[in-house]
């Protein structure tokens, strides 16, 4: 699984050095990234004893990666396309990872380090300040 995490942090870190977005829509999508890595950090502490609002931590974090891949499927999206492909990557990784989260009391740490390297990446860029 380490390779998968290291592989995932070199994608993530593309992303933010080639998205060509304007400041203020990194900025928003900084924050939604980092309210839903947060969520599901604090339902991963919360997992042993309320596990509903663990499973809706996973779920909003799902909708996010769901919502990067239609993002990036715009025709007007002005990614790189091997940059895309690692997205789309990335999106089927957590799909599954979380299936086994979820099914097989699998660790959550591989879908918040994915997070977190998107946020460092874009924290890079200066779009947190």
């Amino acid at each position: 699984m380490g390779d998968n995490v290291n592989a995932t942090s070199q994608a993530l870190r593309g992303y933010a050095d080639n998205s060509v977005s304007t400041r203020s829509d990194r900025r928003r999508e900084y924050d939604v990234i980092a309210r839903v890595t947060q969520e599901l950090r604090d339902g991963a502490v919360q997992r042993k004893t309320n596990f509903g609002f663990f499973a809706e931590a996973l779920h909003r974090n799902q909708r996010l990666w769901t919502a990067l891949v239609v993002d990036i499927a715009d025709v007007e999206n002005p990614l790189p396309k091997e940059l895309k492909a690692r997205i789309v990557y990335l999106a089927e990784f957590t799909s599954q990872h979380t299936g086994k989260v979820l099914r097989e009391n699998a660790s959550v740490m591989p879908l918040l380090e994915i997070n977190m390297a998107v946020l460092r990446g874009l924290k890079h860029e200066g779009t947190a300040t």
